[in-house]
């Protein structure tokens, strides 16, 4: 499993850093989780922009998802060649509805592009979490501590295993969806003592590391940390409450699982 940095900045994208967006590739099949702001111009960088075969979206603020609306131009418009498939989008209730808003258009319009599916589609009623495939990839999401229908999403292939925290504060579902992991992408959006008292938003450095501690992963990358926090001090914060590897996620970086 490959996973590929595209933009890992938090709430607003930082210079040269577009808002989260993270490509994972595993014997041909490539999902993007998180689509935000800038995601889209970097994503070309890295191979065909129409080769993808799933996005999956944590949560529906901006800086996860609007980047959706130029895709859907990109599809919906290209050049010559034959129609393209719809692309399956799985993310929280009310995907579709968020994303044609954004665009200014209707849902249909949005659906002659995107496979919406809801990442809950299929579980019990009222569950929380669920599991679904795509692909060579086993997919599980839970529900985590963000003011917003929030998700972390584990990805599972050929025996190795990443997690993605997306945005969330500290919680037990995150730390039991990471058990094992070879590697936790976590945000650290916080930082110590500037966001103490902030409850059921954001990690900080040290929550990351705990949360990969919990977890006994393998590795723990930091991400989601905005322009206005200095991520060496999450970082050290991080190494302090872990002893494995840990990085900053940073635009091309590139993890192999």
């Amino acid at each position: 499993m490959k996973l590929t940095v595209i933009g890992s900045s938090g709430s607003f994208g930082g210079p040269g850093n577009p808002c989260s967006s993270y490509l994972v590739e595993h014997e041909g099949h490539r999902i993007l989780l998180d689509f935000g702001n800038g995601a889209l111009g970097e994503l070309q960088r890295y191979g065909d922009v129409y080769d993808l075969q799933a996005v999956i979206l944590s949560h529906l603020h901006a800086d996860h998802c609007v980047d959706m609306c130029g895709y859907y131009v990109a599809r919906k418009y290209r050049p010559g060649g034959v129609p393209l498939p719809l692309l399956p989008v799985w993310g929280p209730s009310g995907t579709r509805e968020r994303i044609a808003k954004a665009y200014d258009t209707d849902d249909a319009e949005c659906e002659s592009v995107f496979d919406f599916r809801n990442v809950l589609e299929g579980a019990p009623e009222g569950a929380t979490g669920n599991s679904f495939e795509t692909g060579p990839f086993t997919v599980r999401v839970t529900r985590v501590d963000h003011p917003v229908e929030a998700y972390a999403i584990r990805l599972e292939a050929a025996g190795r295993t990443l997690v993605y925290s997306g945005d969330t504060g500290p919680c037990e579902a995150l730390d039991h969806l990471a058990k094992g992991a070879d590697l936790l992408l976590a945000e650290a959006s916080f930082q110590e003592p500037r966001d103490d008292g902030l409850v059921g938003l954001h990690l900080n450095g040290r929550e990351a590391g705990e949360s990969a501690t919990a977890g006994g992963v393998g590795r723990l990358v930091l991400t989601h940390i905005p322009p206005w926090t200095d991520a060496e001090l999450n970082l050290t914060a991080a190494r302090a409450a872990y002893d494995g590897p840990v990085n900053l996620a940073t635009p091309g970086a590139v993890f192999q699982i």
